[in-house]
């Protein structure tokens, strides 16, 4: 570990990109040496030249050290079905929604839905009214790589 950081100080500012990542590189197989090799300090030939193969494989990969921008897009479907999630709503999307409603109802915005007998906090009342899905919401549920999908509240099942 010592070594690594010595190594780390010795880099300058001024040092190509290059060269950076092959001291980096070289220290990630020798941490990985260290980890396959474990407590076992005698190895037989053919554990070693095990590990020195699995080196070897990793040392060989391609560095990817900048990934190219991927601009999102929107994911539409002709049939208007949910392609990216589950097809119902998730417990915090609907823990987002009531919240998010409740606070609305709190605040004097008009009601969708005749108010409940047993209905006494505006909460109730926004529980009340995603189960009607009747609430006008968008649920927008996006991929790691930033593509999304809109999804009105009335096509989940």
């Amino acid at each position: 570990m010592s070594e690594s950081i010595e190594k780390a100080d010795e880099t300058s500012p001024d040092t190509p990109d290059a060269e950076i990542i092959d001291n980096s590189l070289e220290d990630a197989i020798a941490l990985y040496r260290k980890v396959r090799e474990g407590k076992n300090k005698e190895l037989t030939e053919k554990e070693i030249a095990n590990i020195e193969k699995e080196c070897e494989i990793i040392r060989n990969r391609q560095v990817i050290t900048k990934d190219s921008q991927h601009k999102p897009v929107e994911i539409t479907n002709k049939d208007g079905s949910i392609v990216t999630g589950p097809p119902t709503l998730t417990r915090f999307e609907k823990a987002r929604i009531m919240g998010a409603r409740a606070l609305q109802l709190s605040l004097g915005a008009p009601i969708f839905i005749e108010i409940p007998k047993n209905a006494t906090t505006s909460l109730e009342i926004a529980m009340e009214e995603l189960k009607q899905r009747v609430i006008p919401i968008v649920i927008k549920r996006t991929l790691p790589n930033g593509d999304y999908q809109n999804i009105p509240i009335d096509q989940f099942a």
